[in-house]
């Protein structure tokens, strides 16, 4: 009994590679797209704030993320969306309401869920600006903070 390949005359089934290839670079090329993706969603200038009693949320396929920048020295808060920079909070609000028509739900109107991180140093009423933009496309608005 000799190991490997084989022919339909042998009676032994041949092994393909040139499938099995193409399958793996399907893979590829899609974990790096959502790959990138992520890490476009996520702003590393944004200091989170601390929350002792912060519980971790697992991805959902159905979350966004939006980010809240606060510029010090200019005394203004930045939206970023989607690798973007919001300064028209209207035209995020509008996005937003476009992605959540691709999630519809049968009875909450819509799946999107929003993560929203802002940085720590952010006024409050800036990020209750934020929040109100986010609740014009949905009413699940989630808040980012680190468990330390």
């Amino acid at each position: 009994m000799a190991g490997g390949g084989g022919n339909m005359e042998s009676g032994e089934p041949e092994f393909q590679v040139a499938p099995m290839i193409d399958v793996l670079l399907v893979l590829l090329i899609f974990f790096m797209s959502i790959t990138s993706a992520q890490i476009e969603a996520l702003d590393n200038t944004i200091n989170l704030p601390i929350a002792p009693d912060a519980r971790e949320r697992k991805p959902d396929s159905n979350q966004r993320t939006v980010n809240v920048r606060w510029i010090a020295n200019e005394q203004k808060a930045l939206m970023t969306y989607g690798g973007k920079e919001w300064e028209d909070r209207e035209a995020l609000s509008e996005e937003l309401k476009a992605v959540a028509a691709t999630l519809p739900h049968p009875s909450l109107g819509t799946r999107l869920e929003i993560l929203l991180r802002a940085d720590k140093l952010t006024p409050a009423k800036e990020v209750a600006a934020a929040i109100t933009v986010l609740a014009q496309a949905t009413a699940k608005v989630a808040y980012s903070t680190y468990n330390k």
